[in-house]
């Protein structure tokens, strides 16, 4: 990774398959830094290989990911993931080696960690073991490791999965914070009520390839595919069997 610019992130005519099934089929996607986009489809749709393709973390079989016209990802963005990992260490030392190995070092790293940790809510329990915590709280620290990075772009993979209601609406606000800091987010959900909420503009997902993007407003009054009236309606499968298309 190096320091240049995030914006504009283009995907063009991306494909990705793992083995005999593709994942992702002939995505076009053009993110400015204003970015408020939630990735909705059902399970299988393949919306956490779009986020890693546009964060290159993985290669795309044909087509291209270009960061401000550079095939060379930029240190400038984060992810977090819906199982985050805990380092053995505390909830501060998390966020502390999160800063380490992005070249952040001495004061400003602990500054930035302290300062991450109160932001989420955490501070009373920075010194507490992390892999202790709750899935909830964990969640809030895998947001503070990424938020002290100060990314210009961050990708939200499930974020709210598996919570219960009040942990779930604390990770909202917390990623509303963070919207609101200027950070540009892509939210891959499934939960309808969160995309509502957070996002200015859905892009739908079907069996690999993307059938809509529009403003949320208009994608939950008036979809314009079918796909994505059935997936409003709840009549699309939810447990990946439809997944994504064979290469036969």
């Amino acid at each position: 990774m190096v320091d240049a610019p995030v914006f504009p992130l283009e995907a063009r005519g991306v494909g990705v398959r793992f083995g005999d099934t593709v994942a992702l089929k002939d995505v076009n996607l053009l993110l400015q830094d204003f970015a408020r986009i939630a990735v909705l489809g059902a399970n299988g749709a393949g919306k956490s290989v779009l986020l890693r393709a546009l964060h290159g973390l993985i290669t795309p079989n044909y087509g291209t990911v270009r960061w401000a016209g550079s095939a060379v990802r930029p240190r400038d963005q984060a992810m977090v993931f819906q199982r985050p990992v805990m380092l053995r260490r505390t909830a501060l030392a998390n966020v502390e080696y999160g800063l380490a190995v992005n070249g952040i070092d001495g004061a400003e790293r602990i500054a930035r960690a302290r300062e991450a940790i109160e932001r989420v809510g955490l501070g009373n329990i920075a010194q507490r073991q992390a892999r202790v915590l709750s899935g909830g709280e964990q969640q809030r620290l895998a947001l503070a490791r990424a938020w002290a990075l100060r990314p210009r772009l961050l990708y939200l993979d499930e974020p709210t999965a598996n919570l219960d209601p009040s942990a779930a609406a604390e990770v909202e606000r917390v990623i509303g914070e963070i919207q609101a800091s200027g950070t540009a987010i892509v939210l891959a959900t499934h939960m309808l009520g969160l995309a509502q909420r957070m996002a200015l503009e859905v892009a739908f997902l079907h069996e690999g390839r993307l059938l809509e993007r529009t403003p949320a407003g208009m994608f939950f009054t008036r979809p314009r595919t079918e796909e994505a009236e059935r997936f409003l309606k709840g009549e699309l499968p939810w447990n990946g069997t439809s997944r994504v298309s064979s290469l036969t």
